[in-house]
């Protein structure tokens, strides 16, 4: 149960962290992408919908 924790909370990190260290679109990106393999062990579709979902966000905080 403990590394389950640990797993999710080093996610969300990833997930707030990396649009704001890189391009915010391409950033977003990839931390949707893993949220959305690891939220759906593994799954295409919740990895490929992650990626598009953190890529728009990412796109809208980049924005000025």
């Amino acid at each position: 149960m403990r590394h389950v924790i640990i797993k999710y909370v080093a996610t969300a990190a990833l997930a707030l962290g990396i649009p704001f260290m890189s391009g915010c679109t391409l950033g977003g990106a990839a931390a949707g992408g893993v949220i959305g393999h690891e939220a759906t062990n593994g799954s295409t579709a919740g990895t490929v919908g992650g990626a598009v979902l953190g890529g728009v966000i990412g796109h809208e905080i980049g924005k000025d």
